[in-house]
C-alpha cells in the first residue's frame, strides 16, 4: 500500500526552478501503466507537446487547485480550452494521442494525477510544437502567460 501526501509534493513544486514537480507512482519507468502525480505552480511552463504514438493518451484528474488544459492545430491555433477544478465542469479530462497540448496552473497548489500507458519513453524534438520556445527563455516566460488569457481560435503571439 502506498500513502501519499500532497503538502510535501507541492512544497517542493514551490521551491523548485521549474515551479513543479512529479512523483511515480508506477514502479519503474518500463511499466505497462505510468501513474504520477504532478504539483505544478503558476509560472511553470510546460512546453506545448504531442505525444504521437498512437496509443499514447493522457489522463489527467485535478486534485487541487485549478489548471488549464489547451489543444492546438498544427498550426498552433487553439482548438480547445478546458478549465479544470475539482468540484468544477470538468475535473478530469483524457487528450488523445497525437494533439498538439499543454498544460497551465491557474493558481498555487495545483495538484494533478496523470496515467497514461506505459513504458515512458522521453519526448524527442519532432514532439514538441515547431512554434513553441524552449523552456527557460524569456519567450517561454511570456508564453506561458498568454495561455493563462488565450481563447479558442487565437494564435499565440510571436
Amino acid at each position: 500500500m502506498k500513502i501519499v501526501t500532497s503538502a510535501a509534493l507541492i512544497g517542493e513544486a514551490q521551491n523548485a526552478p521549474r515551479k513543479r514537480k512529479n512523483l511515480n507512482l508506477h514502479p519503474t519507468l518500463a511499466d505497462p501503466v505510468q501513474r504520477l502525480l504532478n504539483a505544478f505552480e503558476p509560472g511553470s511552463y510546460v512546453r506545448p507537446h504531442r505525444h504521437a504514438d498512437p496509443g499514447k493518451w493522457e489522463f489527467f484528474a485535478i486534485l487541487q487547485g485549478r489548471a488549464l488544459v489547451l489543444a492546438f492545430d498544427a498550426a498552433g491555433v487553439i482548438q480547445a480550452r478546458h478549465e479544470l477544478t475539482p468540484a468544477g465542469a470538468v475535473p478530469m479530462i483524457e487528450i488523445a494521442a497525437g494533439t498538439w497540448h499543454t498544460l497551465v496552473a491557474l493558481e498555487p497548489g495545483t495538484l494533478l494525477l496523470e496515467v497514461k500507458p506505459g513504458p515512458y519513453s522521453p519526448a524527442g524534438p519532432q514532439d514538441f510544437a515547431p512554434r513553441a520556445p524552449p523552456e527557460g527563455t524569456p519567450e517561454a516566460v511570456a508564453l506561458e502567460r498568454w495561455f493563462q488569457v488565450a481563447r479558442v481560435g487565437e494564435r499565440a503571439p510571436r
